[in-house]
């Protein structure tokens, strides 16, 4: 089966290159031009960058590109390029909940090339991740920025993993624990936006209404829920991912980041899923969640932005895509490579993408979100017992401003 995918991969790349050679030929019929460009990347895609770098030029062997590559961060990448745009690279690689500082501050070139081959080609939420007011702005390259349930199915059932009661109530009957980490304000959204409040971004301003009735009602399930003993919450990813270890967690809320040290530690019984539901005032409300897409952008002052764009256009394609899960396994918005049969038989790319029908894009969350719902989520982990309605307004005034 890995001869045949890896024979697959390389008749896709293949295919790939001489499409885009073609495209590229077609666009404008210049040759022997020589185009100076740089590529951002993180420290972990060095090498696949390279190799697809050297692909690219072969698309276009009637020009020459001298493509240097930076190291730089995802998460890194808006304060670099804020910081000095003219030492910035030329295509950059960010996570989508960046654009909109970075579109505000004239940063991104619009992805004019290909617009509508690439919005077919990749999810729907990964083209509205990247889309400001009708114009994109960015190339999805990945899907795996997300959250779900990892579990031990020598613990819980098919049935008990459906809700958080029925996780909370078999963990404590088993002297195990649910890691709920309500003080990440990544995570604690996830019971608000299950719920039907919103986060929007309006007139430059961040607007959430956790604080309403529906807020309220939230914040007292939290509270609730701490309480069970089969519950556990606070602590840090390291003392998360050590409870996994030693048996002490039996489930708990994390990404396609901790797969492997979920499989060694659950062995046998290594089993995702979506976020479970849960009993809200008497209604059955499915958990959402916060999802994100890492993209390829522009830089607004590059000196080759066709050239740019097609790089761009060229690291995010079907057969890059499909190379960066071989070697990486990162979780695609391709639509091709995620419905092939490698990716759905991944178990926790599957769990994100059950779980990705209920999550909102972060493109509309910005700075001042973090710090507040992250002291909100700390107060009820602590014991808070004051008044709910005061707590969730205090939060929700230091984060609409």
């Amino acid at each position: 089966m890995k001869k045949f995918m890896k024979i697959l991969l390389v008749s896709i790349i293949a295919f790939a290159l001489v499409a885009c050679g073609a495209k590229e030929g077609d666009k404008g019929g210049e040759t022997g031009q020589t185009y100076e460009l740089s590529l951002w990347g993180s420290q972990d895609d060095q090498e696949l960058l390279a190799e697809l770098v050297e692909a690219f030029k072969a698309t276009d062997p009637d020009n020459t590109y001298n493509i240097t590559l930076g190291v730089v961060g995802e998460p890194d990448a808006k304060e670099k390029v804020l910081e000095d745009l003219d030492a910035s690279a030329d295509v950059f690689a960010f996570p989508n909940d960046q654009i909109r500082e970075l579109v505000d501050a004239g940063a991104l070139y619009e992805i004019t090339l290909n617009k509508a081959e690439i919005t077919a080609a990749n999810q729907e939420g990964s083209i509205e991740a990247v889309t400001l007011d009708g114009a994109m702005y960015g190339i999805p390259f990945t899907a795996d920025n997300g959250y779900f349930l990892y579990y031990d199915s020598n613990v819980f059932t098919a049935e008990d993993v459906e809700t958080l009661e029925g996780l909370a109530a078999k963990a404590a009957e088993n002297g195990t624990k649910v890691f709920v980490p309500v003080s990440n304000s990544w995570y604690i959204a996830s019971f608000f936006l299950g719920a039907g409040n919103t986060i929007k971004y309006e007139d430059g301003k961040q607007i959430v209404d956790f604080n309403n009735e529906t807020g309220v009602k939230v914040g007292e399930y939290i509270r609730e829920l701490l309480k069970s003993p089969g519950v556990i919450a606070g602590l840090s990813d390291e003392e998360f991912m050590a409870g996994v270890a030693d048996g002490s967690i039996s489930a708990g809320w994390s990404g396609t980041w901790t797969a492997a040290q979920f499989q060694e530690a659950y062995g046998d019984g290594y089993a995702a899923t979506k976020l479970p539901t849960i009993d809200l005032d008497g209604v059955t409300t499915q958990l959402g969640s916060f999802g994100g897409y890492k993209v390829y952008g522009i830089n607004s002052a590059t000196k080759h932005p066709e050239q740019a764009m097609a790089l761009a256009e060229f690291l995010s394609n079907e057969s890059s895509q499909a190379r960066r899960f071989e070697l990486r396994n990162i979780g695609p918005s391709n639509l091709v490579v995620g419905a092939s049969d490698a990716v759905l038989a991944d178990t926790s790319l599957a769990a994100l993408a059950a779980q990705g029908v209920y999550a909102v894009s972060q493109k509309d969350v910005t700075g001042s979100y973090w710090i507040p719902a992250e002291a909100f989520g700390t107060e009820l982990v602590n014991g808070y017992s004051g008044d709910m309605q005061a707590l969730l307004d205090e939060m929700v005034s230091q984060i609409n401003q």
